[in-house]
């Protein structure tokens, strides 16, 4: 495939970026891939700065640079399968699907889950997904936690799997979750501004890591000498509830979070790091069951995102599922 047939994609780079390395700065662009395919990129080619053609991964970012990167579509993988699992769908139209995502659905196939994922289950409702996206995730333009429940998009053709993938790429999307934390949360409402990366030991874990020295960045910008990305959320605390099941009084509180990136297990790590981790999370909370839940309780409950076509920005919402709703009455009680 030559340059020319390539979809280009271009961006210009804020005040806020200059100095940031130009393979990182990209890489917070393209959130699906990784910094290692964003090199590759530049080595081939591929990205050009002022229209000549990127030097090093390296280089240090001007403000007001025009950046041109001629992305390759993800090979397309034949080995998925469409498979016949239920969904619940939200709203449908030509261009996409809104999903109602059970806990324990796996969006796509990785290691360890080959089928019975979301994309499987896509495939067989809209056959016609095959090959949009590649790389077995046909349509997937974000994901959801294996147990984290709620509204997720796909794509049914190309042209929107690009409008989509803009929206989250420019930070435009609304995205709201409901999530009981251990304990009484203090402040009330707020805003956790925190980077998040992979876990320097526990590899299957990410962490909040430190952050650069200097001047802190703009919302999505940044970057950690350690390689964790910029990660904010916002929060507000809807209900404090107490649990004396156990003979002893343990408080957790419902609130609801807003997200301004989306990086991975980013609630899960925030709130944990600040010593209230997600009721029911085993990998970054308590090891033993809390409250008879046998998933983390997090539901991804509202999504704001425009339609192709349309110039306002529609909300979808899914309803906190019966087990979930289950765990607040009984608390409530």
């Amino acid at each position: 495939m030559d340059y020319e047939s390539r979809q280009v994609r271009r961006f210009t780079v804020p005040p806020s970026a200059a100095g940031q390395r130009l393979d990182r700065w990209l890489t917070d662009r393209f959130e699906a891939e990784s910094r290692s395919a964003v090199q590759r990129w530049i080595a081939e080619g591929l990205v050009t700065v002022d229209g000549q053609r990127a030097g090093k991964s390296g280089m240090p970012l001007d403000a007001g640079t025009e950046i041109q990167v001629a992305a390759p579509p993800p090979a397309v993988e034949t080995s998925l399968r469409p498979e016949n699992i239920p969904i619940e769908i939200i709203f449908e139209d030509n261009s996409l699907l809104v999903i109602d995502k059970p806990a324990g659905l796996v969006v796509h196939p990785g290691p360890g889950h080959t089928a019975g994922t979301l994309a499987n289950a896509v495939l067989h409702h809209c056959p016609e997904l095959e090959g949009i996206g590649g790389e077995k995730r046909p349509g997937i333009v974000h994901r959801l936690d294996k147990g984290t429940s709620g509204v997720i998009v796909v794509a049914k053709n190309d042209a929107a799997m690009r409008f989509l993938q803009e929206q989250f790429a420019g930070r435009t999307v609304y995205k709201e979750y409901l999530a009981l934390l251990e304990g009484r949360v203090e402040p009330p409402r707020g805003r956790i501004d925190a980077p998040v990366g992979r876990h320097p030991t526990r590899r299957q874990r990410m962490a909040v890591l430190p952050a650069l020295s200097g001047p802190k960045n703009a919302v999505g910008t940044g970057q950690t000498a350690s390689g964790a990305r910029e990660a904010v959320t916002d929060y507000e605390c809807l209900q404090v509830y107490e649990d004396r099941s156990s003979g002893q009084t343990a408080r957790f509180s419902l609130v609801r979070a807003v997200l301004h990136t989306g990086r991975t297990h980013q609630i899960r790590a925030h709130f944990a790091w600040r010593r209230h981790p997600v009721a029911g999370d085993a990998e970054y909370g308590y090891k033993r069951r809390r409250l008879s839940l046998t998933r983390p309780f997090l539901h991804a409950r509202r999504l704001g995102i425009r339609l192709p076509g349309e110039a306002e920005r529609r909300l979808f919402e899914a309803p906190l599922p019966a087990e979930l709703q289950r765990v607040l009455d009984r608390l409530g009680e």
